[in-house]
């Protein structure tokens, strides 16, 4: 039988949880990433913010009112931030976990961190590592780039990936098994996938565990935020200079660093599959691990055919949801001005009502 998560959570945080005022929350994360919308979510459904910043304040957020932090919290690295974790229990801190917060402090050093945290963080277990990754969405019936588990197989067209979430840095594509090891950085782990051929959807979801009404799953419900295509550096422009062909002899490759987002909306006659591969990977997270909740991304491929292929999730805020500050096409249609970081402010608070607030924490 699968966990719920407030048995998920340890003593001690739940110790923590236990002092907290919940009438007076505060909403916690690092001054990067999602920490925009987070904030500005927090002050719309009237929370408390904290931004943790490294060094000093980001000047930036003075250009920003409305989505500046209440206070800041300065530290001089991300592993100081384990040592202030009393300093922000006395504020009745939640932290919000984004990719930056968790890549840059590190996947375990996060775990350690000993103060309630949105959604449930053992999750970042399932998506840090590329084969339980695969594990988790093929249990789920997903379809994904087949797996290529020895080099000598490659004969067509592979993406290789780096375990982790490094915002596309860890990609190169490799045509064939000569530029695979040519490329290859042999001091990481790493997966190689088919490269599929089609249109990248990433789509943003939100599954709550609360709702009674809505898109229904086995527990709770399953909303579809926004969606976005990636920005990345060089893939977009590099074939301004020439053929394939005529780069490969230049030496120069493409590489998937993410610069920034573009906005999305899919025809119309898509949503059904949309919301039944979201609905395939929550209710498998729900048996393997206590459940994925809050915001997650699925990054998929749609072809030709219309079906989709999906070669990566973030099980948690992502960047592509900044497009969507005061709602998107989809999210208009849940409620107006409606963010993903106000959606999880909003979680909170509906927690807080209900008694249930251990169930969406960890």
């Amino acid at each position: 039988m699968a966990q719920t998560n407030n048995e998920i959570m340890s003593p001690t945080v739940s110790k923590i949880l236990s002092g907290y005022d919940r009438d007076n929350l505060t909403i916690a994360t690092v001054t990067s990433h999602t920490s925009l919308q987070i904030f500005d979510g927090a002050r719309k459904e009237g929370l408390k913010s904290i931004g943790i910043c490294i060094g000093k304040p980001p000047k930036f957020y003075d250009a920003f009112p409305l989505a500046k932090p209440d206070e800041y919290l300065v530290v001089d690295s991300y592993a100081e931030i384990l040592d202030v974790a009393p300093e922000l229990a006395a504020k009745n801190a939640i932290i919000i976990p984004t990719g930056s917060f968790v890549e840059y402090m590190g996947h375990e050093k996060f775990m350690d961190l000993e103060l309630p945290t949105f959604g449930n963080r053992h999750v970042l277990e399932w998506e840090s590592d590329r084969d339980k990754e695969r594990h988790w969405l093929e249990g789920a019936g997903i379809s994904m780039p087949g797996k290529i588990d020895d080099p000598k197989d490659i004969n067509s067209p592979v993406m290789v990936k780096y375990h982790g979430a490094k915002g596309g840095r860890g990609f190169f594509v490799a045509k064939n098994k000569s530029e695979f090891y040519q490329r290859l950085d042999e001091s990481q782990p790493y997966t190689i996938q088919e490269f599929i051929v089609g249109t990248r959807y990433y789509l943003h979801y939100f599954y709550s565990p609360l709702p009674t009404e809505g898109y229904s799953l086995s527990k709770g419900t399953l909303e579809l935020m926004s969606m976005d295509r990636r920005v990345e550096s060089n893939a977009d422009e590099i074939f301004r200079l020439g053929s394939p062909r005529e780069l490969e002899d230049a030496g120069v490759y493409p590489t998937f660093v993410v610069t920034g987002n573009i906005p999305l909306v899919a025809r119309e006659s898509l949503l059904p599959k949309i919301f039944e591969l979201g609905e395939q990977v929550v209710e498998s997270s729900l048996d393997l691990f206590g459940g994925m909740l809050g915001p997650f991304c699925l990054e998929t491929v749609c072809t030709d055919e219309l079906e989709f292929r999906i070669f990566e999730i973030s099980a948690r805020i992502v960047a592509g949801t900044n497009l969507y500050m005061s709602g998107s096409p989809y999210s208009d249609l849940i409620g107006p001005n409606f963010s993903t970081g106000r959606r999880i402010s909003r979680e909170i608070k509906k927690a807080v009502k209900y008694d249930k607030l251990e169930e969406v924490l960890s």
